[in-house]
């Protein structure tokens, strides 16, 4: 185990990550300049698709973490049988559910039921499914949007530690993505269910959905389960459903039967509204968007 690996198990990590949540909304103007200009150099962040173009226009770090993009700054794919990517960033791992297990790296991996919280009636649809796992690097756009069109059923808040979801770090701790704090979405859409897991990570798990604001922090410490029977809570495919208040990862899950993934492999670059797949011949529509 390398030193790196090493400290973040020994590292206090919720509350280093506190601290970073309070710097990043911090709006005393020379920290606020400097935590943003240091970001855009390091990380070569490109802010010509920005909504607001302008770094001395943000009030605090966070703001300028989770900026908008200009309307015409991505498409969705125009076809409705696309499932489309999520996210800005890079391709973790992508393919097939084995037996209920989910490649996480070169030697590790871990189950569909200790992602979703331990719910082995939840993760039976996905045991020989689909999944995606984008990674999200700090100079990628940092909001969530919706694979395809659906209706909120249940939000699982999984506790768990908040280590850095960096490609080394994926590569060296075992079942890192069901060790970390995470939040489960799960969707009913009209082709079948669907769920979406934003995992948290050191220094930057905090979590913002459209239905309910602000929802990590407070951290778990026992799971949190939320139905939304009596709520009527639709989001339209390509549209807006979380954010991350600095960044992490994104894992996508469909059930065995429902995706066709494209040929995608490691580290590909990916961008919000592009085509991840396609629904099968069973479950496709026969129009176009």
């Amino acid at each position: 185990m390398n030193l790196n690996i090493l400290l973040q198990y020994l590292a206090p990590q919720k509350t280093l990550t506190r601290l970073t949540y309070a710097l990043a909304r911090w709006t005393f103007g020379p920290w606020k300049r400097w935590a943003i200009q240091h970001v855009i150099r390091k990380f070569n962040v490109d802010l010509s698709l920005a909504a607001e173009p302008n770094p001395e226009a943000y009030p605090h770090f966070n703001a300028f973490f989770t900026r908008t993009l200009r309307p015409d700054a991505r498409q969705a794919d125009p076809d409705c049988n696309a499932l489309l990517c999520p996210v800005d960033g890079r391709i973790s791992q992508v393919g097939r559910i084995d037996a209920g297990r989910i490649f996480q790296a070169k030697g590790h991996d871990y189950s569909v039921d200790e992602l979703l919280g331990g719910d082995a009636q939840a993760a039976d649809p996905y045991r020989n499914g689909h999944f995606v796992t984008i990674y999200l690097s700090p100079s990628d756009y940092h909001r969530v949007h919706m694979p395809l069109g659906g209706r909120l059923v249940r939000t699982v808040h999984v506790p768990g530690k908040l280590f850095s979801v960096s490609p080394a770090t994926v590569d060296a701790v075992p079942r890192l993505f069901a060790r970390n704090e995470r939040l489960v979405c799960h969707f009913e859409s009209g082709h079948g269910p669907f769920v979406v897991v934003m995992v948290g990570a050191m220094l930057v798990s905090s979590v913002t959905t459209v239905w309910g604001g602000l929802t990590i922090p407070p951290y778990a410490r026992t799971i949190q389960q939320r139905d939304y029977d009596d709520d009527t809570i639709e989001i339209d495919r390509f549209a807006e459903m979380a954010r991350f208040n600095m960044g992490s990862t994104v894992i996508v899950l469909f059930p065995d039967g429902m995706a066709e993934l494209d040929a995608l492999g490691p580290q590909q670059k990916v961008q919000y509204g592009e085509r991840l797949g396609q629904l099968t011949a069973a479950h496709r529509s026969a129009t176009t968007v």
